[in-house]
């Protein structure tokens, strides 16, 4: 089953009438049943929404779009746009001897099998 998405506003409205059906006589999970969502849902919503009235979340969510307007014009002011591709700097290690890396004494003196018996 799809998830239906709603609008802050609509859930402060279905609160709403979940509490006149509920006053009205109506059991709260008949109430909720009627308005078609899960009794999880509304009691997150309630947990969520339940103080505000309609006036008080318009004012709320202004205030946080504002907010991010504010934060997005102080970051373009701050910070340089990340358009130019990054710099390549080669290594500026010195370059060493790859053919006596790791071994040692190699180069030193030429190999000398005569300590070693010979297997048969």
């Amino acid at each position: 089953m799809a998830r239906k998405h709603y609008k802050p506003e609509k859930i402060v409205g279905m609160l709403r009438q979940a509490e006149v059906l509920h006053r009205q006589g109506m059991s709260m999970a008949d109430a909720i049943r009627q308005l078609g969502i899960s009794e999880v849902t509304f009691y997150r919503w309630r947990k969520e929404y339940g103080g505000m009235s309609g006036d008080q979340l318009c004012r709320a969510v202004s205030d946080l779009t504002l907010d991010k307007q504010i934060l997005t014009e102080a970051a373009r002011e701050t910070c340089e746009p990340l358009t130019r591709p990054p710099v390549h700097r080669p290594c500026q290690r010195p370059a060493r001897d790859l053919g006596t890396a790791g071994l040692s004494g190699a180069g030193t003196a030429p190999f000398d099998p005569a300590p070693y018996p010979a297997r048969a």
